[in-house]
């Protein structure tokens, strides 16, 4: 085997084994044991959130360390595999793309171990809001919804859409949506910004170049573990006729619902069920994850008044999506940039996700 080669694999174990370190297989294999008994006890259903909370992280934990144990086995595989490959004098394309592969697969699993905030494990609910750019902005932010939906898709993720507030032209001027799934709070709190596009636009009958923004606001799910408190006295609840496209009766009854939050004014709507109680419930779960957010700014600020904390504000354009002149979509934080916009806005971000990550990390770090 090259002498470049062996380098390499060794690099790729010494990164596989400081993953492993961190994720702690043996631990790993304790907690499914201790999590297999627990479900195995037949009185658990008889406490149904508890028992779905038991079966879903041991379903976690087996994954978790499944995958660790299978990535080891390919690394541990990949040397034969190059050693047979040289001997029968083909097959090395073969194993060089499983190599490559697995790189990039050691590496996905690296990105993962950097999400250890308090809400990383969450769930996410996505706001997305239409800015400076008229119709195109409204355009823009549907595109953007459909880019997270998309990527929802694609890594196995469920989405539930609670509001869309539709623009009269084109596009929306606003949406709220959960993005379902073990660390996808974490995974997607570095879309948080300002996403730009420039482009020939699509409303122009001149056909000029357009810049347009909007904003995208990530917060974790909350959980009946978190204590945020809303009083009724504190809330203001209206009720209206759902608008926009919707399917059989959701726009005959007035089902939908607008909570206004009156200390701070904070107002979150949901349209997307039949049931006005449906509603209230998604309503209150994301004003509930706004004030959860608004709680963790008001400590960060303590702490950075205090000297304790960084500066967590990443500038207000995050990221262009460049469509003319040429084609580019560039991190403005972390410099990462790729000449495919099209497979971007289908749903492929992992790689800036992944830089992101990294770059949060780094930043930490300082």
């Amino acid at each position: 085997m090259r002498q470049d080669l062996a380098a390499e694999l060794s690099a790729l174990s010494a990164t596989l084994t400081t993953i492993e370190k961190i994720m702690d297989p043996q631990e790993m294999s304790e907690r499914v044991r201790e999590l297999e008994a627990r479900a195995s006890d037949p009185s658990l259903w008889d406490d149904p959130e508890n028992a779905q909370q038991v079966t879903s992280e041991l379903s976690t934990v087996q994954g978790n360390l499944r995958k660790l144990q299978e990535l080891r086995q390919r690394l541990d595989d990949l040397p034969i595999m190059y050693e047979l490959a040289e001997e029968e004098g083909e097959g090395t394309e073969q194993v060089d793309e499983e190599f490559a592969e697995l790189c990039a697969d050691i590496q996905s699993l690296e990105v993962k171990t950097m999400l250890s905030g308090e809400y990383d494990a969450r769930e996410a609910v996505i706001n997305i809001r239409s800015g400076a750019g008229g119709v195109d902005a409204a355009d823009w932010a549907e595109m953007l919804m459909r880019m997270y939906i998309r990527w929802a898709e694609k890594s196995g993720r469920n989405v539930d859409i609670y509001d869309i507030s539709y623009a009269e032209e084109a596009g929306i001027k606003s949406a709220t949506f959960v993005v379902h799934g073990e660390y996808t709070y974490g995974t997607l709190s570095v879309e948080q910004g300002a996403h730009r596009l420039v482009r020939i636009s699509p409303f122009d009958n001149q056909a000029r170049r357009q810049t347009s923004f909007a904003e995208i606001e990530v917060l974790p799910v909350v959980e009946t573990t978190d204590h945020i408190d809303v009083p009724d006295s504190d809330i203001r609840v209206d009720v209206y006729r759902s608008s926009g496209p919707g399917g059989q009766s959701v726009n005959t009854t007035d089902s939908a619902v607008r909570i206004t939050h009156i200390p701070t004014g904070i107002v979150v709507t949901c349209q997307n069920e039949k049931s006005q109680i449906q509603n209230r419930a998604s309503a209150m779960r994301v004003l509930q994850a706004k004030l959860l957010e608004r709680k963790r700014q008001e400590e960060r600020a303590e702490m950075d008044a205090l000297g304790a904390g960084g500066n967590a504000s990443w500038g207000n354009q995050m990221r262009s999506y460049v469509l003319h002149p040429y084609q580019m979509v560039k991190d403005h934080r972390n410099q990462f940039e790729v000449n495919d916009p099209a497979k971007v806005l289908d749903g492929e971000i992992d790689a800036f996700l992944e830089a992101g990550i990294r770059w949060r990390m780094s930043q930490t770090e300082a």
